[in-house]
Formats: structure tokens, sequence, C-alpha cells
């Protein structure tokens, strides 16, 4: 069981790079964050073509995230529990089932946090920390849990090229470094750290200064696996010559391969 998550930078201007990888890869579910589209607007036609049933959680121009998944999606919770006042569309979670029984997947698009001196870090701190409630709880159901999606969080510095470059940065405060373990102290697995300790393991290059083609990236996009998946975990991987495509996302997609 194949799934993945990829923030695409919005679903209208990658819809063709999207299609077209997912023919590559054939995820069994696929994440997607920052579709930047209503629930309306989301082409989800296109992606029924392939096999995939849709389940959205839009926001006009900005935000929004995406399941895709070859098998009927139930449970469906669109948005975090905890600040009610929150209409951002950052989070989707849905159950499948598989010969083994259930799998739990969220699919999340983490505040971005900066600039720091704004009210946008405090609510990337809050956001986080709700986070952190709702997964604690979801634990308790011992289930294939598989949380995944652009984190917004440079975990450490060989998660970035250039980690000085970052000193400041709301992605690599040391707040949000103590808060993504925090995360990860309540059972959670790294899965790309637990496949792979080099240093030059990267998700994101941005669009400007050449940073795709003098390799200046960084690790944001994390799939964290409950104990009941991670004991499930068959691999791993990153498709990052997805990056060099036309008309690319600045993300690449980030996947697992469970035991179904």
């Amino acid at each position: 069981m194949k799934i993945a998550t990829w923030n695409i930078n919005g679903v209208k201007a990658r819809h063709d790079t999207a299609l077209a990888w997912l023919k590559e890869a054939a995820p069994d579910i696929a994440c997607l964050q920052e579709i930047k589209s209503v629930d309306e607007a989301f082409p989800a036609a296109a992606f029924e073509e392939l096999g995939y049933n849709v389940v959205t959680h839009g926001q006009k121009g900005f935000n929004g995230v995406a399941l895709l998944s070859k098998s009927p999606l139930e449970d469906i919770t669109r948005g975090l529990p905890g600040e009610d006042e929150d209409v951002q569309a950052r989070y989707i979670e849905a159950v499948t089932g598989t010969a083994q029984g259930v799998v739990r997947v969220g699919c999340l698009y983490l505040p971005n946090g900066n600039p720091v001196d704004t009210e946008k870090f405090p609510y990337k701190l809050r956001w986080m920390d709700r986070l952190r409630q709702h997964v604690a709880e979801r634990l308790t159901l011992e289930e294939p849990f598989v949380l995944l999606g652009d984190y917004n969080v440079i975990p450490e510095p060989r998660d970035a090229r250039n980690p000085d470059a970052w000193v400041g940065d709301a992605l690599f405060r040391p707040e949000s470094r103590q808060s993504f373990r925090a995360l990860c102290a309540l059972g959670l697995t790294d899965a790309v750290r637990a496949a792979n300790q080099a240093d030059d393991v990267y998700t994101f290059w941005d669009y400007q200064a050449g940073a795709w083609q003098k390799n200046n990236g960084i690790r944001i996009d994390h799939v964290l696996l409950s104990p009941e998946a991670c004991d499930r975990l068959e691999g791993v991987g990153i498709d990052a010559h997805v990056r060099g495509w036309e008309k690319p996302s600045d993300h690449v997609p980030v996947w697992v391969e469970l035991a179904a």
C-alpha cells in the first residue's frame, strides 16, 4: 500500500503535472496540499478517471488539502480541532480499509509562520500544539495512522543544505523544531529518517537563485507513522526528479509503502 504526500502549489497550475505523476507513481493514496481551490472548483473528475476517490477541504486562493484514494474513504474529518475561529483549510483526515484492517491517514499543511514578528508565528505554534493534542487522542485508537504533509519545519541542521541561511526563519526556529520533536515523542516515527540517514535528503527547492540546480534544498515534507503503521513499513521514497519537470511545484512527492 503506497501512501504519498505532495504540496502541489496550486492544482490549477499543476494539473497536468499532478496527473503525470499519479500515472507514473500510482500511489494508492495521495495527500495533496496547497491546492488553492474551493471544493466545488477542484478538478475531481480528472483524478476520478484515474480511479481515485476524491475528498477535499478547500479554500479560495490559498491553503487547501485533498485526499485521493483508490479505495473508498470513510470517517472523513475536515479541519483540525481546537480553535473554532480558525477558518484556514489545512487538515483533512480519513480512514480506508485494507486486508489487514483500517488505515487512518491525516493530510496536513502546517502554517509557515513567517514573518516571525507577526501573529503568523504564534498561530503556527498554536496549530502545532493543536495537532499534537489531536494526534495524542488518535493514537489511543491503536490503529495504523499515517500523518503526512508539508510541515513547514526543518527538524535538524542536516535537513538544510545551508542551515545558517535559515537561522531566525519560522521553519527553523527552536520553538518550531521543539514542537516537531514533541509531536514525534508521542510515539511517531519519521519514515524518511528511519530509512535514510544521509545529509542531502531534501523535499523543497525554492524557485529563486537556482536552488534546484545547486541542490540548495530543505526537508520540510514529512511522513510520520504510528507504531502500528511503522510495523508495516516496507519502503520510503522521495520523487525528487519531479522538481525538474516543466512548471514544477517547489516541493516534491514523498511516499511510504506499507504492507497491505
